[in-house]
């Protein structure tokens, strides 16, 4: 099997980066990222200078495609092997990442009419803009009692795919009228692998992954989506979204999707006939790709926003953990995911603000004990995910005097993170999921061991860290060499895939300090005192939202 490889597509924020792998032992013989051209669209849309309301955030179909075709013929020439031997693509995309297109996979917003209209083009993760639809998609919920949302903790949040459609319907009803497909972005791009590409997708019924419509779209795979009964009473020209917009066929991360078109093919530089595999949340690919195979061990994927995922054999519906899906993730297990929304991000705009390199801050910030000097932070910049699910939320500090320095803020904004992380762990073991073990992945852990280190002090626990950096993309890679089945690969399983593709580092692992940890269990009580949803803090919060359009 030397000579055979897997490719793994992997769609971020700013980026696609792709990574060939040997799928005899996971070793990446080629990668190649490249960045989005119009990057998050949340000031103007292309060729027009009409501001974007707030929370916006929005992206552009074709740069997904073009930067993937990019950085796969870079990876590939890298790799300088032969486009035959490729055995299998895997797919994983931020979530919830969504977008309206006709049949024939053209998304609205390539569509001359709808160019100027926001609502027509692909809602990013992070789009904020669907709050009032969120708050009524959650009390016609609660009113008609629906069983289902015990699943999500009691409440959908304001990133997920419905609040998102309704938005749209309330504020432009022509893109919905027009929208023939609502479609996650992971989903749409394989549609374009296996049929496409547009607008000559050859098939009208897209591959649609068990992951993100588990995940992000109140689907189960036991009673399906909620009734159409819910939608109406939601919105009357609700009633038949999932029915009359939304077709396709479920199948989990690792299923055969379709095969490679001769159009994608020449723009990924491939053959066609390769097979594909059904999307997955990039998030949840890290968990093949960090090397965990196993229940109770959770990875927190650390990036502009961190999600922590973990396999469990224990389904309990936990208030304020909003997603367990069974098999949605890894199958034979409960998938469970819990995240916050800015991480990455928070660290990224207190550098900014203060103009200040991280590599500077990091070095300041790792000369100040515990608690920075006094000064306490909330992290949610990006609202608060896990566990209040509330987009309405902000960040904070504490603690400030005139003498307060750069590096106290950079500093109180990582125990910040780690304190929320601490209290994800709590709500789920209070709520009898066990959590054991401890693995970071994604672009931050290996870019900071200051804060590794702050995160194995705050959670009293040990941090092990993937061999690669790569361990998202390393998952979709994974995934795609099972798409392409036991007989080209040798593998059975998932499992043995991912024992033999990927791996835990032996040589580095974070252990907390006792000194450190006592300071630290003081500290988080603060924090949680700061941190109560029905305190003055919150309270002013989601009040001071209604001044927060500002000019930039």
């Amino acid at each position: 099997m030397a000579w055979q490889y897997a490719i793994g597509l992997d769609f971020g924020t700013e980026s696609a980066r792709v990574l060939v792998v040997d799928i005899k032992d996971g070793r990446i013989v080629g990668q190649a990222a490249h960045n989005y051209e119009h990057g998050v669209i949340d000031q103007t849309l292309p060729g027009s200078d009409d501001k974007l309301p707030p929370d916006y955030a929005l992206q552009h179909p074709r740069d997904w495609l073009a930067s993937m075709g990019i950085a796969c013929r870079a990876a590939l020439a890298q790799a300088k092997i032969s486009p035959d031997q490729v055995v299998g693509i895997g797919v994983d995309f931020t979530s919830c990442t969504m977008l309206p297109c006709l049949r024939d996979g053209t998304p609205l917003c390539c569509v001359d009419r709808f160019r100027t209209t926001p609502l027509a083009w692909p809602k990013l993760w992070k789009h904020h803009g669907a709050k009032a639809e969120t708050d009524r998609i959650n009390e016609t919920a609660r009113r008609r009692k629906e069983k289902w949302l015990a699943r999500y903790g009691g409440i959908i949040g304001i990133e997920w795919f419905f609040p998102k459609v309704l938005e749209t319907l309330n504020h432009e009803p022509k893109v919905y009228d027009a929208a023939e497909v609502w479609i996650e972005g992971g989903d749409w791009l394989v549609w374009q692998l296996v049929a496409g590409p547009f607008p000559h997708c050859a098939s009208v019924t897209p591959p649609r992954s068990t992951c993100q419509a588990g995940y992000k779209a109140m689907w189960n795979a036991h009673t399906g989506y909620p009734s159409r009964e819910y939608f109406r009473a939601v919105h009357p020209k609700m009633a038949g979204v999932v029915t009359e917009k939304m077709p396709g066929t479920l199948l989990s991360p690792g299923q055969q999707a379709g095969l490679l078109t001769n159009g994608m093919a020449d723009l990924l530089g491939v053959r066609a006939g390769i097979p594909i595999s059904a999307a997955i949340i990039d998030a949840h690919a890290g968990v093949p790709g960090a090397g965990v195979a196993s229940h109770s061990s959770i990875v927190l994927v650390m990036g502009t926003s961190s999600c922590h995922m973990m396999n469990s054999r224990i389904e309990k519906l936990v208030p304020g953990v909003a997603w367990v899906v069974e098999g949605g993730i890894l199958p034979g297990f409960f998938g469970y995911e819990t995240g916050q929304a800015s991480v990455g991000d928070a660290f990224a705009w207190v550098a900014k603000t203060l103009n200040l390199s991280h590599q500077e801050l990091n070095q300041r910030a790792a000369r100040l004990p515990p608690g920075s000097g006094g000064v306490l932070a909330l992290d949610w910049l990006n609202g608060c995910r896990t566990p209040l699910m509330d987009g309405r939320l902000s960040g904070s500090f504490a603690g400030i005097t005139l003498n307060t320095r750069p590096e106290q803020l950079y500093r109180a904004m990582m125990e910040a993170t780690a304190f929320g992380v601490r209290w994800i762990v709590q709500t789920l073991r209070d709520g009898g999921v066990p959590v054991r073990q401890f693995v970071a992945s994604g672009g931050l852990p290996a870019k900071s061991p200051l804060l590794m280190q702050i995160y194995a002090d705050v959670l009293n626990a040990r941090i092990a860290l993937p061999e690669t950096d790569q361990s998202v993309a390393l998952g979709a890679a994974i995934l795609g060499c099972i798409a392409a089945g036991s007989q080209t690969t040798g593998y059975r399983t998932i499992s043995d895939a991912i024992h033999a593709m990927s791996r835990l580092r032996t040589d580095l692992e974070y252990k907390p300090d006792p000194k450190a940890r006592k300071q630290y269990d003081k500290l988080y009580a603060l924090y949680r005192e700061l941190a109560n949803t029905q305190g003055a803090v919150a309270n002013v919060m989601r009040q001071l939202r209604q001044y927060s359009h500002v000019e930039s």
